[in-house]
């Protein structure tokens, strides 16, 4: 299965079947007083408590989590989200473990520390409910993931049978991942890549079996983990974040400027090779390479919308020389900017090259 590859209409009717509720239930839903902030609904898909879906309204955008009750006191949650952060009281219980996977996109955690991690896509991490601050970031504003949330409480009086027959403590795994309050990073790799990939693709008659059998993979795979080979990622101040992101704001502010790193060092007060290294963490690029996809993507929308030439959308994104800025728009979505208007016009409008 391609990397690419997920179950994006499976999600989109979830997000129809949240919007299109009788409007007297959904009004009902959304003025009951819910535990976490930025919550808007919940909304249960069945009458066991089996799965239940929860509507985040983010400051800009929307997010929807899909929760599984995979186990007494383990759920997997499908994550989905299309804004740059979310805001939430959640459970702060040191003896619940997340297990998060990146799929699309990137997701930032501010720690109990006051550091910031980020995940890029096929990462995994693992931390103490404890130990992640009220709020996910989504740098590139789109994030698809999924979380594994182990109460181990509840499990430790109730395992799943595997752990049982293979002698697996699971109060282990948090002695042994997030011990002195650390977080633990696995960069993406081919064995977590099998074990999450095959999750989005799971059809509805099996889901019950097939989540159960994975999660007590994931569960055993981790237990053959050596902690100690693992190269952690970096964690970034909550300080250099912040610059990073005011320097990410202003570089897609303005596309026709194009200054240099040592330009936005001595404005910004920042040394060059961190803000080489932190933009890259955050954002999951160099500067010049996410800038000049920022640009293309950004053209590609003004070539879909709007009937500018196309030298003209190419100035607006910050190329002066058309050759130049069609050599960029082929690297990057493998097509012509005239090819690409062509496939993409909807309603029959002859634009301007």
């Amino acid at each position: 299965m391609g990397k690419n590859h997920i179950i994006k209409d499976a999600r989109r009717t979830l997000a129809q079947q949240i919007n299109n509720k009788n409007i007297a239930e959904r009004t009902v839903m959304e003025h009951t007083p819910l535990s976490s902030t930025g919550l808007s609904a919940v909304i249960p898909e069945d009458n066991d408590g089996y799965c239940t879906v929860y509507k985040m309204d983010c400051a800009d955008g929307l997010g929807l989590m899909t929760v599984y009750q995979v186990y007494p006191g383990i759920q997997l949650i499908y994550n989905d989200f299309e804004a740059t952060s979310c805001y939430w009281d959640g459970n702060i219980d040191k003896n619940i473990l997340e297990i998060n996977h990146c799929r699309e996109g990137r997701e930032g955690c501010r720690l109990a520390s006051g550091s910031c991690l980020y995940l890029g896509e096929g990462d995994l991490s693992i931390h103490t409910m404890d130990n992640c601050a009220a709020e996910m970031s989504f740098p590139l504003k789109h994030y698809r993931g999924i979380s594994v949330v182990i109460n181990l409480s509840v499990v430790v009086k109730n395992p799943p049978e595997i752990l049982s027959d293979s002698g697996i403590d699971i109060l282990q795994f948090k002695d042994k991942f997030c011990s002195g309050g650390n977080c633990f990073i696995m960069r993406a790799k081919d064995e977590i890549e099998h074990i999450f990939s095959e999750l989005y693709s799971v059809p509805d008659c099996l889901q019950k079996p097939y989540f159960r059998l994975k999660v007590q993979e994931l569960l055993l795979f981790l237990c053959m983990v050596d902690v100690s080979q693992e190269k952690q990622r970096e964690l970034y101040t909550s300080p250099q974040v912040e610059i990073i992101k005011t320097i990410h704001k202003r570089l897609t502010s303005n596309l026709q400027e194009r200054p240099t790193i040592e330009d936005l060092s001595k404005e910004y007060l920042i040394n060059t090779t961190t803000l080489k290294d932190t933009f890259k963490g955050i954002y999951g690029q160099p500067i010049g390479t996410y800038m000049k996809e920022y640009r293309i993507r950004q053209a590609a929308i003004l070539l879909r919308q709007t009937q500018a030439t196309i030298a003209e959308i190419a100035n607006q994104v910050g190329y002066e020389n058309q050759s130049k800025f069609a050599t960029a728009f082929r690297d990057v979505l493998k097509i012509s900017p005239a090819e690409y208007r062509k496939q993409n016009a909807s309603d029959g409008t002859v634009l301007q090259n």
